[in-house]
């Protein structure tokens, strides 16, 4: 058996150790005594912590990354002015609604942008996920077609995740 030998590396998260630096100084007003200190925090607290850290999905499709954010702002826009319609209108003729929307993917970060995105989306917001992650359970300020509803979430957001992250 062929044992390999772990690289060194000075800063595992090197943006993690410069924002680290920079709120040392930002707190300590940049004295020299304390740009040293902060340094070495910089440095030695992100090896302490980095063998802690899980590993992250890491997105797999940039392009797609890029698309999703511009279809998740423009249903942001759009979903605002659908609230402030139905909320200018009568309250009785609102249908609000919790519906149970299947979930494929288990892995937490693709599982957090999808359940945040439907939540910044103005008229639904995720309420709980199943200890199983295989529902996410969602209410609705104004509610249709239920079955259209999970479609519309499931092709808008849990298809272009599926991509991103290839789970």
């Amino acid at each position: 058996m062929i044992k390999t030998q772990k690289k060194f590396v000075w800063f595992p998260t090197p943006y993690h150790s410069l924002l680290l630096w920079l709120v040392w100084q930002i707190l300590h007003e940049f004295s020299r005594g304390h740009m040293v200190l902060g340094a070495i925090f910089a440095i030695v607290i992100p090896w302490i912590v980095a063998p802690l850290s899980e590993k992250e999905p890491v997105a797999k499709n940039p392009l797609k990354v890029i698309s999703y954010t511009f279809r998740l702002i423009i249903d942001i826009v759009v979903s605002n002015f659908d609230v402030a319609k139905r909320v200018l209108q009568s309250n009785k003729k609102l249908n609000p609604a919790f519906v149970a929307v299947p979930i494929s993917f288990s892995e937490p970060l693709p599982l957090t942008i999808f359940t945040s995105s439907v939540s910044l989306t103005p008229g639904t917001c995720s309420v709980e996920l199943s200890d199983d992650k295989q529902w996410l359970y969602v209410h609705v300020l104004h509610l249709e077609d239920e079955q259209a509803l999970i479609t519309q979430i499931k092709q808008r957001y849990e298809a272009p995740l599926k991509e991103i992250f290839k789970c």
